[in-house]
């Protein structure tokens, strides 16, 4: 088969669907033109009432981000027994799908070789979840349906602080309540919320994330230290015999205590801000016209990808740098 048959359906060049493609986009906006994107930070509640109510933590309410989750861990659960399968099947060369994760967790397995050296076989493992994780749940914004397939919920009496938003007539007898019951408090108030939220546009999990990298950095210092690794933040042994340094060297490792503690907000905010903000790109391009939003889908996969290695490799470094002591530092 020659290459112009290649690039036909049907004999009609591939061209024309495309064409065709954007056409129809076109009149389903025009029949039916999206609705303006209300932006809020707190993820969406399925309902306004809690599930339950614990002691200490108080109302527990099920989120469309811990949505996200739940599928994000499905999704890893389902691609680590494929590659498994595909490896204990004795196949040399692995394609496809299987063939990309494990050219990944080579290049990882080797960066982490590279830093941590006797240490890789303890370090790698949060350094491959942590990345394939937070991997998962960026690009699950370019699947079509998260953030913008949900149920209109209107605001009642309990929603007052919700955000909302005022449908035009052709839309509001399309998702108008048909119940007489669920009327709005007030005319065309309602409130979009997704099915499927990115989990990464959730605070709550990025801090989350940022806690135990940050945890398990220290862990790993004691590990490979014991005790002596706190000397690295409340270092005393010069300042009786040269006070005068001893004091800096003090003081020293309180700015190392501080900055462990900000390396929770940078990890956390950094991840939260480029995803959000991208998410926020992908919302207002899709309102404004949805041909736009095609040509941010790749910015957004690239986004998505180096994100996610950041998060993991400084991960990597910084544990790698808790298993150095001082002296080795000196030796070096």
């Amino acid at each position: 088969m020659n290459n112009a048959m290649k690039t036909r359906i049907l004999g009609i060049p591939n061209r024309y669907f495309v064409l065709l493609g954007f056409i129809l986009l076109f009149i389903s906006w025009m029949l039916v033109p999206p609705i303006r994107p209300v932006i809020q930070l707190p993820a969406e509640t399925y309902s306004a009432t809690p599930l339950f109510t614990l002691p200490v933590i108080g109302p527990f309410y099920w989120t469309n981000t811990l949505t996200a989750m739940v599928l994000a861990d499905l999704l890893l659960v389902l691609l680590a027994l494929t590659v498994r399968r595909v490896v204990r099947s004795g196949s040399l060369v692995p394609k496809g799908l299987t063939g990309v994760v494990e050219t990944l967790l080579e290049v990882l397995h080797n960066l982490t070789e590279t830093n941590a050296g006797k240490w890789t076989k303890a370090i790698f493992p949060f350094f491959a979840t942590i990345t394939l994780l937070v991997l998962v749940v960026n690009w699950m914004e370019l699947i079509p349906g998260v953030d913008s397939i949900g149920f209109i919920r209107p605001v009642e009496s309990g929603l007052e602080g919700y955000p909302v938003y005022t449908i035009g007539p052709r839309l509001e007898t399309i998702y108008k309540p048909k119940d007489a019951s669920a009327a709005p408090a007030e005319a065309g108030q309602y409130q979009l919320v997704p099915y499927v939220r990115v989990l990464s546009t959730d605070l709550n999990f990025t801090i989350a994330l940022a806690l135990i990298a940050v945890v398990m950095t220290q862990v790993m210092g004691v590990r490979a230290l014991g005790g002596s690794y706190f000397t690295k933040f409340f270092n005393v042994k010069t300042i009786f015999s040269r006070p005068m340094f001893g004091l800096i060297d003090f003081a020293v490792g309180l700015l190392e205590l501080v900055s462990d503690f900000s390396k929770i907000l940078s990890f956390a905010f950094r991840l939260f801000g480029n995803i959000f903000a991208g998410s926020v790109l992908l919302f207002v391009m899709g309102s404004l016209l949805p041909i736009i939003q095609s040509g941010f889908l790749m910015l957004e996969f690239g986004v998505g990808l180096i994100q996610a290695v950041i998060f993991g490799m400084l991960t990597m470094v910084f544990m790698s740098m808790a298993t150095v002591g001082h002296a080795d530092h000196a030796e070096h």
